[in-house]
């Protein structure tokens, strides 16, 4: 049985921004080494729209950004949206029953399975359907915008944390 992982860099403060900050390179090299050992992704629309950047290489890349290119377009995606008509190579789109379709992914695949996107994690925690939340806690305070917890605020119980680079802390949290 798969497990669905949430997964997102974190300011102090409890934001999420992409824009705001980026990760170090060593931190960029461990989000590598996850999406080859990830069986999958699941999107939100807006989440989708944003990584589909690395469907096409582009000439300023560098190795460690063709390495996370190729890993993330072997994994298999599925992307959550009712708006969306069509999605990209390796992606099927899930327009109804989120829960089903969800419960369905876990029950026939094995590994990790990563959540992208705040409001899809929203969803999928009000539906008791995360099995691990990670936040990548940067040293970076961003005053407002896209909370990590975008609904409900599960009861959580640390299980590991460890140091990435000079100044990341990875939390790893399950529901309590």
């Amino acid at each position: 049985m798969a497990k669905l992982v949430f997964g997102m860099n974190q300011s102090l403060d409890g934001y999420i921004d992409h824009l705001a900050f980026a990760p170090s390179p060593t931190l960029f090299r461990h989000f590598v080494e996850e999406a080859r050992g990830q069986a999958g992704s699941v999107y939100g629309r807006r989440m989708y729209e944003v990584m589909r950047y690395w469907d096409d290489d582009q000439p300023e890349w560098d190795a460690e950004e063709h390495a996370f290119a190729a890993a993330w377009r072997k994994q298999p995606k599925w992307v959550v949206s009712r708006s969306l008509k069509s999605v990209g190579p390796n992606a099927r789109l899930v327009e109804d029953d989120l829960e089903g379709a969800i419960r369905e992914l876990k029950a026939e695949r094995d590994g990790e399975i990563e959540v992208a996107g705040p409001d899809l994690a929203h969803s999928l925690t009000k539906l008791g359907l995360i099995d691990e939340y990670r936040i990548y806690l940067h040293p970076v305070v961003l005053g407002d915008g896209k909370p990590y917890f975008a609904g409900p605020r599960p009861r959580l119980r640390l299980m590991t944390h460890d140091r990435i680079g000079e100044d990341v802390l990875r939390l790893a949290y399950v529901p309590a």
